[in-house]
């Protein structure tokens, strides 16, 4: 056995092909002091498909649903010089899965912090979608309320940048719909469903294709939505629209830096159309 130094381990597990994990993760998994798992049912198959025996009550619950206190009982076994592993149910975690709280406060606390990288459903997709890959914005979950999910879409519209999104497969239809809705059904995206698993299935196409090809079907498994950026021209008005509702909350100075970013526009240019807006020119 291995002895581990003192720190939080973030273990990434596989997606679904129980192969997908490197031989590091194995040996964390083996001679870590204490595992975390969001659910130790799921790290229990793992372990055993492995051939990876644990000293009894050295796997314990951790979820976004703990009890706050849970965190005191960590860092008190850190302090004590453990090692622990975080395992998430599936991929990396903190993508979409607890821990966030966990890593902030062992951070705060001064003790360390190791990654053991592995599986990432966002990036595994990413690379079989056929969009471009070189810069991207994970989303993850959309909200499930209508307006809330288009509002977020808005927000990405003009983004120069491939957007990833995770999604349950009876949501599936309402989301494309709302994509077309806000950023037109001629738009590009894949559909990575079950990928690494037995079943998995990469629809690619245009929006109003791919709500075509899935409103009447059953569908079942993890699914990540790949969207091309954006490669329209943004008209003038379109920017002066998105730079008002920009400024609503925001400072001139902010507005200007956001509006940039999300549209690829120099700062001069937005800044000089916010100076016209704010004074109530005329166009």
């Amino acid at each position: 056995m291995h002895v581990l130094t003192t720190g939080l381990y973030l273990v990434s597990t596989p997606i679904g092909n129980a192969r997908d994990i490197t031989l590091r993760a194995l040996d964390v998994l083996k001679d870590a002091d204490e595992l975390l798992a969001e659910d130790t049912r799921t790290l229990g198959k793992l372990l055993n498909i492995h051939g990876i025996a644990r000293p009894s009550g050295t796997i314990r619950s951790y979820h976004d649903f703990s009890n706050p206190k849970r965190i005191d009982t960590i860092l008190n076994s850190l302090e004590k010089g453990k090692s622990i592993a975080l395992v998430s149910e599936a991929g990396t975690p903190l993508i979409s899965d607890p821990g966030y709280k966990l890593v902030k406060s062992c951070i705060s606390n001064a003790y360390p912090v190791i990654s053991i990288p592995g599986p990432s459903a966002p990036i595994a997709a990413l690379t079989v979608a056929g969009r471009d890959p070189d810069r991207f914005v994970y989303l993850g979950f959309l909200p499930q309320g209508n307006n809330a999910r288009r509002k977020v879409l808005a927000d990405f519209k003009y983004t120069p940048a491939t957007l990833i999104i995770f999604e349950s497969p009876n949501r599936l239809a309402k989301s494309l719909n709302d994509m077309i809705e806000v950023l037109g059904r001629k738009r590009n995206a894949s559909i990575c469903r079950e990928v690494t698993k037995m079943f998995e299935e990469i629809k690619r196409g245009k929006l109003g294709e791919l709500l075509e090809y899935y409103l009447d079907r059953k569908v079942k498994g993890e699914i990540v939505i790949v969207i091309e950026r954006d490669k329209s021209e943004v008209s003038e008005c379109d920017i002066a629209e998105i730079l008002s509702e920009a400024l609503m909350n925001k400072s001139l100075k902010d507005a200007v830096a956001e509006v940039s970013a999300m549209l690829n526009k120099s700062r001069k240019e937005i800044y000089s159309l916010a100076l016209k807006l704010t004074a109530g020119e005329e166009k």
